[in-house]
């Protein structure tokens, strides 16, 4: 297994910590909680804004000093309906209750206190289409450009329908030129339906210095630190993945792989 692709450290607890020095990269953060009902969980954003996604179940929240309430009402993210999610900014403290079995997304990225503690959806989060043929693929935008709720975090989750591609035609976002290019680092959380299937993923640069294919299976995450990545599902699985990107400018602008230029 590449250094790119990582598998749950457990299969209970915080079964991912994805830190901007265990990737080797400066932004992005990216943990997971998967609780059983009653088990509690509490961390302090420190320097970072976090954005924690209600993946699946429900559990109740206290952040930046108020209570959330319970959050969450999907049981499986195949069911596709919009997330329950909780801006957290720096320099405050969240703690979980889960209700049900859950699965939380703990995102986190560098902030400078520009906005308050706020829920994020399920209400504004739309399942949407993008691509067509064997390239459609469904989106609900989480914390995307469109919508300034945060300093540095951008977030979506995407449904891939079985024998599709995604993240397709390939692009990257590795160099600070904006407009033509933004720079941000990104993760993907993978899940499959059904579980026992698969999926694959490639990240690679032009000039080939980084080029891997991984195939990935239910509850992978696959970090993007530069080059294109692709994504395909054969028929048979649908594949879900929960996107976090974030740089120095939260901006998104990419630019195509020179083979697909001519799909853009």
């Amino acid at each position: 297994m590449n250094d790119l692709l990582l598998r749950p450290a457990a299969t209970s607890g915080k079964i991912f910590d994805v830190t901007p020095q265990s990737a080797g990269w400066k932004y992005v953060g990216f943990g997971l909680y998967r609780l059983s009902p009653g088990e509690t969980v509490a961390e302090d954003t420190g320097g970072n804004e976090v954005i924690l996604v209600m993946v699946e179940g429900k559990a109740g929240f206290h952040a930046a000093g108020q209570d959330w309430g319970v959050l969450g009402d999907r049981m499986s993210v195949f069911d596709k309906t919009p997330p329950h999610s909780l801006y957290v900014p720096n320099g405050q403290r969240w703690h979980a209750v889960a209700q049900t079995d859950c699965i939380i997304a703990v995102c986190g990225a560098p902030a400078h206190g520009g906005h308050k503690a706020r829920r994020l959806g399920p209400d504004g989060i739309m399942l949407t289409q993008r691509g067509e043929g064997s390239n459609t693929r469904y989106i609900n935008n989480i914390a995307m450009e469109a919508d300034p709720v945060a300093d540095s975090l951008l977030i979506t989750e995407v449904f891939t329908p079985a024998g599709n591609w995604s993240s397709y035609p390939s692009h990257r976002h590795d160099e600070d030129d904006f407009p033509r290019i933004t720079y941000l680092e990104e993760t993907y959380y993978h899940r499959l339906n059904p579980a026992n299937g698969f999926g694959f993923q490639r990240v690679y640069t032009d000039d080939g210095g980084l080029d891997e294919t991984m195939a990935v299976r239910d509850g992978d995450v696959v970090l993007v630190p530069r080059g294109h990545h692709p994504c395909g599902v054969p028929v048979g699985f649908e594949m879900y993945y929960l996107n976090v990107m974030a740089g120095p400018l939260r901006k998104w602008r990419f630019v195509p792989a020179p083979e697909v230029a001519h799909l853009v």
